[in-house]
């Protein structure tokens, strides 16, 4: 008994060394690492001005750019602002979405023109008017088509390429797109395993992110109800991914990837009121120095997200979201940050 009890005991430790271990090592993609939680991206949120924020806290992590479809990356001549970052934001993953051949070669050329490490394309967007295009989840239902775009990216891209899924469209079919998208080329998949009708309602299908992940022998990244180091180690107990890609959790929340970090690691990281608004006041500054006078109009998506937690947080978001005034919201973020909320 006390043989059997030492050993047991001796498989525990091991198997928490590993887990630790785990933690600290990094995911190769392509020619390169990087750690495991990897910023997202999300429709007008995750821009250049956020994506600055999050390298002041995270400098080496992998972050996503809004997707944005071939045909637009193409032919829009007007000084296409997806198109216009600072170097400082790499390592940089540019998504894309595509349907057909059509305008592939010359979006790709204008993405890699503008320094990226590696390039995205979206197969498991649900919105409709991507649907509409045969893009995003669409392809999931085309896998002749979805061959012939990864195809062709593998033929024109200098970079590395991954690819983001769903479950499937309407059935759930990850596990043949997956093997597809490996056989076609990708460094790294990522799977959002609900079908397309579930958009981001629902629990997501763990079981099946495992499968994929057992199935494949390049990286597996998780996307999907992934907010905090909790949901973060139970995603790795029931699926043993490669890495986790964070979208709405880091919704007005630059410093998430490091806090995420630090907590897996086992080391302390807290972020009180005034540095959150600290943040939601520099925040707005560089929206507006980027997007001009619309600045202050983009910026009022993020205050809920700033405000939750404060007194009478309700009654303080009506009255600065519905503000015209970008002086007042900014004496009011001023005022709640040196109360301390």
């Amino acid at each position: 008994m006390r043989y059997t009890y030492k050993k047991y005991r001796l498989n525990v430790i091991i198997h928490i060394k590993e887990c630790m271990s785990y933690w600290t090592e990094k995911v190769k993609i392509g020619n390169h690492s990087y750690p495991r939680f990897i910023g997202g991206p999300l429709d007008g949120i995750t821009d250049s001005p956020f994506r600055t924020l999050v390298r002041h806290f995270s400098k080496e992590e992998l972050l996503f750019t809004e997707m944005r479809h071939v045909s637009f990356i193409a032919h829009d001549k007007s000084g296409l602002k997806a198109l216009h970052f600072s170097q400082d934001e790499r390592p940089l993953n540019y998504q894309i979405a595509a349907s057909a051949l059509k305008d592939i070669d010359l979006a790709c050329e204008k993405i890699i023109a503008s320094g990226v490490d590696l390039v995205d394309l979206n197969v498991g967007c649900p919105a409709k008017n991507v649907i509409k295009s045969g893009s995003g989840s669409a392809l999931m239902a085309d896998l002749p088509r979805l061959k012939i775009v990864l195809d062709r990216l593998r033929e024109r891209l200098p970079v590395p390429f991954t690819v983001k899924i769903r479950a499937g469209f309407k059935q759930k079919n990850a596990l043949d797109v997956a093997k597809l998208i490996e056989d076609c080329g990708a460094a790294a998949i990522t799977i959002h395993p609900r079908l397309r009708d579930e958009m981001f309602a629902g629990r997501p299908d763990y079981e099946l992110a495992a499968a994929v992940k057992k199935s494949l022998s390049i990286p597996v990244l998780l996307s999907g109800n992934v907010i905090n180091w909790v949901t973060a180690k139970m995603a790795y107990e029931q699926t043993g991914v490669d890495g986790y890609m964070i979208g709405r959790g880091m919704w007005s929340k630059p410093w998430k990837l490091h806090e995420l970090k630090m907590h897996s690691q086992g080391m302390p990281f807290t972020v009180d009121k005034a540095m959150v608004f600290q943040y939601a006041l520099l925040h707005l500054e560089m929206l507006e120095k980027y997007y001009g006078n619309k600045g202050f109009y983009c910026f009022r998506k993020h205050l809920p997200f700033y405000l939750r937690g404060i007194p009478d947080a309700t009654l303080v978001r009506n009255d600065l979201v519905l503000s015209h005034s970008p002086e007042y919201v900014k004496e009011q973020l001023q005022a709640i940050g040196a109360r301390g909320g």
